[in-house]
């Protein structure tokens, strides 16, 4: 896969996660009725953006994802390597963090916060391949 491909896998990625993210933060905000992931106590997101997991340092924790996935599409979009990588190694601790706090705190599986854990460990893998990829300069 050469480079450009894999900055537009990332830019897809970043706005898919960007999508997941507001619509936690909507479900957090708002607690509609219609609620299609919780299935049942143990794969449910209520126990997730209702429980202690729901803030992260007294800010909405769907809020972190929502601004990490916004910076990584923008460093995607101008090709800006070690911004793409912090923030992807951030992204990524973030969500592995979450992770642990959902199975082994609150024992539950969030099938919304899987695929956004999923894709930041898409983007932080191919962030780095990008980072490794050297300039290629006409003659």
């Amino acid at each position: 896969m050469n480079i450009q491909k894999m900055y537009l896998c990332i830019k897809i990625l970043s706005f898919i996660g960007v999508l997941l993210a507001v619509y936690l933060m909507w479900q957090q905000l708002f607690q509609p009725a219609f609620r299609p992931c919780s299935i049942n106590s143990w794969i449910n997101c209520d126990a997730v953006i209702s429980g202690p997991v729901a803030k992260t340092f007294s800010i909405p924790t769907p809020l972190y994802g929502l601004i990490g996935y916004i910076v990584i599409f923008f460093a995607a979009v101008f090709q800006k390597k070690k911004p793409l990588l912090g923030m992807a190694a951030f992204g990524l601790t973030f969500c592995l963090w979450i992770a642990y706090r959902e199975l082994f705190e609150l024992r539950v599986i969030c099938p919304i916060c899987i695929t956004c854990q999923l894709i930041m460990i898409t983007i932080f893998s191919l962030s780095i391949v990008v980072n490794k990829h050297k300039e290629q300069f006409p003659y």
